[in-house]
């Protein structure tokens, strides 16, 4: 499976990581301006975070979906065993814990800029007939987006008596256009092709994996696939290490309209529906 390096800077680029957002559903960009100083201090204040009991004053509200969730908060869709992992949201309407908070929206800010700047990629590599689909340019869609989400995850380490079946992430599509993940502190992202078979996904230190969610597939009329993928869980000495991963969730404003009158609102809601963090 062909999941491209892309050199940020590169005259290429746009085109060499549209064909593998298109082939395989991924891309990782490399080279890009966001630096990894920033991203490794975002992951420490995080970890002290997660292992304080503070974490408990700021659990999410259903309404808001902004703040923290316990461990085995979600599950992926259709499936029944809710992951390992615990997490928070970042929401511009985040109420943030105030040791974190300055560096946390500085990096915020710069995802979400150079996401905006990769659906601009995806926007001019498209063939016509699928840009013309677009109801508005990718780019305009996420601008003054409340729904733009940085998830903020922690695996802790297994103890090795987990429910049958249960993994750090389960086989799952994103909701949203496209997902910029900051490397991870550990591996285990895998992707699966049109086989049927799982590929690591390559992310280095210093790299974004960016993936197709369901909103631009739903956009692009299915141009671009919402490609399936998990985090498996470690084994050995690798299974007592705890994981951090940090992706950012490129959503439209709620009123934005995907395709066929369905809006970026109304389709977020269902979706958050089926993974258990909406309540009927």
């Amino acid at each position: 499976m062909d999941v491209l390096k892309v050199k940020y800077d590169s005259p290429e680029a746009p085109e060499r990581f549209c064909h593998s957002l298109r082939t395989t559903g991924f891309a990782v960009i490399t080279d890009h301006p966001i630096r990894a100083s920033l991203i490794n201090d975002v992951y420490s204040k995080w970890a002290d975070f997660f292992a304080s009991e503070t974490k408990h004053q700021y659990t999410f509200k259903p309404e808001s979906q902004a703040g923290y969730f316990p461990f085995r908060s979600e599950n992926a869709k259709d499936s029944p065993i809710k992951d390992l992992k615990e997490f928070f949201h970042v929401y511009p309407r985040s109420r943030l814990p105030e040791a974190l908070a300055e560096q946390t929206w500085d990096l915020y800010r710069q995802l979400v800029e150079t996401g905006r700047e990769l659906l601009d990629w995806v926007q001019k590599a498209s063939p016509d007939h699928v840009r013309k689909g677009f109801t508005m340019p990718l780019s305009e869609m996420v601008v003054g987006s409340e729904e733009n989400l940085l998830r903020v995850i922690h695996y802790p380490p297994l103890k090795g008596s987990e429910e049958a079946g249960a993994i750090r992430a389960a086989a799952h599509e994103d909701i949203n256009l496209i997902t910029l993940l900051c490397s991870a502190t550990a591996a285990g992202l895998e992707v699966k092709d049109t086989h049927g078979a799982w590929h690591k996904v390559p992310c280095d230190p210093g790299s974004l994996a960016i993936n197709a969610g369901d909103m631009l597939q739903l956009a692009s009329n299915g141009y671009y696939k919402s490609t399936t993928h998990r985090v498996v869980n470690p084994s050995g000495e690798e299974a007592k290490e705890p994981r951090y991963s940090m992706p950012l969730f490129l959503h439209p404003r709620s009123e934005v309209v995907l395709a066929n009158n369905i809006t970026a609102g109304s389709y977020l809601k269902q979706r958050l529906l089926e993974i258990g963090l909406l309540k009927k």
